[in-house]
């Protein structure tokens, strides 16, 4: 099996699970909608903090493959973790999706969405691969604004 059908695979894996498309609630949720126009997607993250640490993070709306596998990559990442590691996991991502130096223990700490940096390279596809993970910046980094 090649590394292209590997990634397809996983992509489609990731993308057809449901568990983390629902509504949270409660106090401490935070969130963020990204839209990326020229492929349709439209999510929006949702996060709730408490004492420091993601207790639960889940999304809602629309998106294709990639943006949908690359969203439940990143709540399986990052829920249940303290904030600054979640923050941390971010930041490596966007390094490596940018190209820059990242090191194998750097991209060991983001598991399964490590794939992700198949499309670093594709114009067409690297918004759809990020989308969530600027949602997820703004959130744990309180910034204002929208992606």
């Amino acid at each position: 099996m090649d590394i292209d059908t590997i990634y397809q695979e996983m992509i489609l894996e990731y993308s057809r699970k449901k568990e983390n498309c629902r509504e949270l609630s409660g106090e401490g949720v935070k969130i963020e909608r990204g839209h990326n126009p020229s492929c349709g997607d439209d999510l929006t993250l949702l996060i709730r903090e408490k004492d420091g640490i993601i207790e639960e993070a889940s999304f809602l709306g629309r998106g294709c493959a990639i943006s949908t596998a690359s969203t439940n990559m990143l709540i399986e990442l990052i829920k249940g973790k303290k904030a600054e590691e979640g923050k941390r996991k971010v930041e490596i991502f966007f390094k490596m999706m940018n190209g820059k130096e990242v090191s194998e223990e750097e991209k060991e700490e983001l598991e399964d969405a490590q794939i992700l940096e198949y499309f670093a390279q594709m114009p067409a596809r690297i918004k759809c691969a990020t989308l969530s993970w600027h949602s997820a910046d703004v959130l744990l980094n309180e910034k204002k604004g929208t992606v």
